[in-house]
């Protein structure tokens, strides 16, 4: 009997210790996870903007290069969007 007396305390034990170890790696994890995607995003920013910079300097009247230029416009718009906004959330979480 004695051997599940200590089974018993070992899973309690384990569960204590889930309980106040889980949250503290959660939480930062979290954190970096926002962060590196943040960048990953405004880093494909930086990359349709310099598309859209260059659609811009080509652009001679062409169809071609206006809607190259409107739609690397839109994406660097909406990738710049979701790289703040991920940045903002990863300070949200680390302030809480």
């Amino acid at each position: 009997m004695p051997k599940r007396d200590l089974i018993k305390e070992a899973v309690r034990q384990s569960i204590l210790f889930t309980r106040h170890v889980v949250p503290a790696t959660i939480k930062p994890a979290r954190t970096l996870w926002n962060e590196v995607i943040g960048f990953i995003f405004l880093l494909f920013a930086a990359a349709f903007g310099f598309a859209a910079v260059q659609a811009g300097m080509n652009y001679k009247g062409d169809t071609g290069e206006l809607i190259k230029l409107i739609f690397a416009g839109i994406v660097t718009v909406i990738m710049a969007f979701y790289g703040i906004s991920s940045f903002r959330k990863a300070r949200r979480i680390s302030r809480s």
